[in-house]
């Protein structure tokens, strides 16, 4: 599988698509925070609340945008949403430029890279089951969550030193260029994008309402949500306060903390090698578990650093478990949703996890001037190590059929299809 799917022409640039705006993204994740402490002198809440902002659209449109999906062709959304993220990014060095840049501009083109991003993820993990045979499903997954890693590995030292040299607003300027290369990427994309019949008519509500109960009726996608949402909420806290937390208490340089990220990243693109791997050897349930352990010894390693060895680390490990538990949790929802209602599953789970971003970053930000940053760092970790009881008090625990096998997995879609509710 490893070798033959490289060979698909529509994965490979679908696959370029998601690779090469990652980059810039990335570069973008060190560069916004930094361009706001550094320029505009913003304090910790604000940056929390530019995290905030930016997952805030997957609260407020993240359950119809599933439904919308579902009833255009996938590939279009996909370079709108492009579009949309480059124009808004492009007017940040503009704004710079003409001596017009503020924490209120910010705050806008952070919350139309959110609503471009909701839209290009649910658009993107609904479109490939129809690219690529549902035994490379795993395969598939594997191979975006390792490019999202290498963007992670590259981006932020990439962002740190261009911040350092160049300024921020140039560092915005190249995430602008990666948005417009990866819509040359999806225009060579071929493969099926007609949107699946429905098998009755429905009102928006009544579609979004079938999506809903399909997730949190399932034995085995509930609990990954359930997961998802715990885990986020403390990983928005500690992804909104890792740039202050280096640069004002752990007082390290730009680059130094592009470095950080970038070392801390590297654990992501071990995750991704080892997901399959992992899961073909103890089974797809106990992998899941374990990997949610790891990223909670993770979270709990960022407050206890003192420098930038101990930061980095505790972010390796943190990716490392991240990674392993994404590959494996898209995974398992692919196979067990028909195509019909695979808009609104990834819908309903991105509203469930991105839906609780703005909640972590802006509660995390609010309690750092009481409490201060490791404190709130530390009950992130809490949060975390607790984020593994649903799925080990469910069916996951014990789910140890290899998703990868066709004669398996498609029975269970099958009812699926046909009930739309418990498989």
């Amino acid at each position: 599988m490893a070798k033959t799917l490289w060979r698909v022409a529509d994965f490979r640039n679908l696959w370029l698509s998601h690779s090469v705006s990652l980059i810039g993204t990335q570069v973008s994740v060190l560069a916004f925070p930094l361009m706001a402490l550094l320029l505009l002198d913003a304090s910790p809440s604000e940056v929390s609340m530019l995290s905030a902002v930016e997952f805030l659209p997957a609260l407020l449109l993240g359950l119809p945008a599933g439904a919308w999906v579902e009833r255009l062709p996938r590939k279009p959304v996909l370079i709108v949403s492009d579009v949309v993220r480059a124009l808004a990014m492009a007017t940040i060095p503009l704004a710079h430029w003409l001596d017009m840049l503020s924490m209120p501009l910010l705050f806008v083109v952070a919350f139309l890279i959110g609503l471009g991003t909701i839209f290009f993820e649910v658009a993107q993990l609904s479109y490939l089951p129809a690219l690529v045979k549902q035994e490379d499903l795993a395969d598939g997954n594997a191979k975006l969550e390792g490019s999202r890693s290498v963007a992670q590995l590259a981006g932020p030292s990439a962002g740190g030193f261009l911040v350092q040299i160049f300024t921020a607003p140039v560092a915005i300027a190249v995430d602008v260029v990666t948005y417009i290369l990866s819509v040359v990427f999806l225009l060579r994309v071929r493969g099926h994008d007609a949107p699946p019949e429905p098998i009755e008519r429905m009102t928006l509500r009544g579609e979004i309402a079938e999506g809903v109960r399909f997730v949190f009726s399932h034995p085995l996608v509930r609990p990954l949500a359930l997961c998802a949402f715990a885990a986020d909420l403390a990983f928005a806290a500690v992804l909104a306060l890792q740039v202050p937390f280096a640069s004002r208490t752990l007082h390290m340089e730009s680059g130094a903390i592009g470095i950080a990220l970038a070392v801390g990243s590297a654990g992501g693109l071990v995750g991704a090698a080892l997901s399959g791997i992992a899961a073909k050897r103890f089974g797809s349930g106990p992998t899941v578990v374990a990997s949610i352990v790891v990223f909670s010894i993770g979270a709990a390693m960022v407050p206890l650093a003192s420098g930038t060895i101990g930061f980095a680390g505790g972010l390796f490990v943190v990716y490392l478990g991240v990674v392993v538990f994404n590959v494996l949790q898209i995974t398992i929802c692919q196979v067990m949703t028909p195509e019909r209602l695979l808009g609104r599953m990834n819908a309903t789970l991105r509203f469930i996890s991105w839906g609780s971003v703005p909640l972590g970053a802006a509660v995390g930000g609010a309690l750092v001037a009481p409490f201060g940053m490791r404190p709130v760092l530390w009950a992130a970790a809490g949060v975390c190590a607790l984020s593994v009881l649903p799925p080990l008090l469910s069916k996951i625990r014990t789910l140890t059929e290899d998703l990868g096998d066709e004669d398996e997995a498609v029975p269970a879609q099958a009812g699926a299809a046909e009930t739309g509710n418990v498989v």
